[in-house]
């Protein structure tokens, strides 16, 4: 009887055994589960981080906001390497102490970590002791990992990740933080064209104005917060002609006045970018096609009806008597077209200088298309 209690007793011991691990088996599963869409997510909010209309480092500031407050991060540093000086694009580590965290590459373990290319875990045993790369404090942070960057094998800086607790990341799942890294070069390798767009906006030496480039960066942020605006291209048509029968020199002024006189006149909300050469843009921010109309109308035919004379001592005109006799009057050819929120500033640009580009050379006109 006995022997057939501790059977019985047994088989149960044996099914609860068999029922805890198909239960602990489900709820791995169901973590799993609960991580992949956690990941999604994340990755989700990064395209949403990418898309909006910010500079490259509001949306890597964005992308360290979400990795915090998603993982429960204690402390994340992004350092990029900008061919110059290696510089922190984001952060919630107190300023005071960048200067250590932006020179992490300098620090031997972490050496070896860039040089082969994996990750490096750190930490204290007792709080009395620092991590290696800390100079002055003892309190913040007690623990960290260290994961270089790479876009196309080629290093551009790493992501750090800290925590006030000793031992804190011993059985963190590397698998997920590792996929957050790539997300991290992911995000960085997409915003490289932007990054390098905004750094090439340049000042003009003639008229004063932003280069081309400023519409693709900073300036779209700003035009992106209508839904529909109006793009203007127009080009001083006589240019060429002003150059070749006169001077070069009187043609750059009258690219300065000719731009000097719509910077006076237009509102300071809308951007007025010499585009290349003779050719400028306007962006009437907010303001749709048929109100811009009348506006270019009446500016252009102020404009035409200048008398632009050259300056007395220009070379060009040394032999010529009657010197205060000569002036020319620019004559512009315009086309516009609607811009909606989001979409490729660059393109439609592009497709305005095509149109003036291979418009008839007598062609003076407000064109829509």
């Amino acid at each position: 009887m006995l022997i057939i209690v501790v059977v019985i007793l047994i088989i149960a011991v044996l099914g609860l055994i068999a029922y805890n691990l198909n239960i602990h088996k489900k709820i791995q599963t169901y973590k799993n589960i609960n991580q992949k869409i956690n990941n999604l997510s994340v990755v989700q909010d990064f395209m949403s981080a990418i898309g909006q209309t910010s500079s490259v480092d509001d949306k890597i500031k964005r992308i360290n906001e979400i990795l915090i407050e998603k993982y429960e991060i204690k402390y994340s540093t992004i350092v990029v390497f900008n061919g110059a000086e290696y510089e922190i694009k984001a952060s919630n580590v107190d300023e005071m102490h960048w200067d250590a965290l932006k020179s992490l590459q300098d620090v031997d373990m972490f050496k070896d970590s860039i040089a082969q290319a994996t990750p490096k875990y750190v930490t204290v045993n007792n709080d009395q002791e620092r991590l290696p790369y800390q100079k002055m404090e003892f309190g913040r942070a007690k623990s960290a990992m260290f994961f270089p960057l790479y876009i196309d094998n080629v290093y551009i800086g790493y992501w750090l990740i800290e925590s006030s607790e000793i031992h804190a990341f011993d059985n963190i799942d590397t698998a997920i933080i590792e996929v957050i890294r790539d997300n991290i070069v992911t995000i960085l390798k997409t915003v490289q064209y932007q990054n390098t767009v905004e750094n090439t906006v340049r000042t003009d030496l003639f008229t004063g104005l932003n280069s081309a480039e400023y519409l693709y960066g900073l300036g779209k942020k700003e035009v992106d917060k209508y839904t529909i605006s109006t793009v203007c291209m127009f080009r001083i048509t006589n240019i060429e002609e002003i150059n070749e029968k006169i001077s070069r020199h009187l043609g750059n002024k009258v690219i300065t006045q000719v731009s000097k006189f719509f910077e006076n006149n237009i509102s300071k909300d809308y951007l007025f970018v010499r585009y290349m050469g003779p050719k400028f843009v306007i962006v009437f921010s907010g303001v749709q096609s048929e109100d811009v109309a009348n506006f270019l109308e009446d500016i252009k035919a102020q404009i035409e009806e200048m008398q632009i004379h050259p300056d007395l001592d220009d070379k060009a005109i040394a032999n010529v008597k009657n010197k205060e006799a000569i002036y020319v009057s620019p004559r512009l050819n315009f086309v516009l077209t609607s811009y909606y929120k989001g979409t490729s500033m660059d393109g439609l640009t592009k497709k305005l200088e095509e149109y003036i580009d291979n418009a008839d050379k007598s062609e003076s006109d407000i064109n829509y298309i």
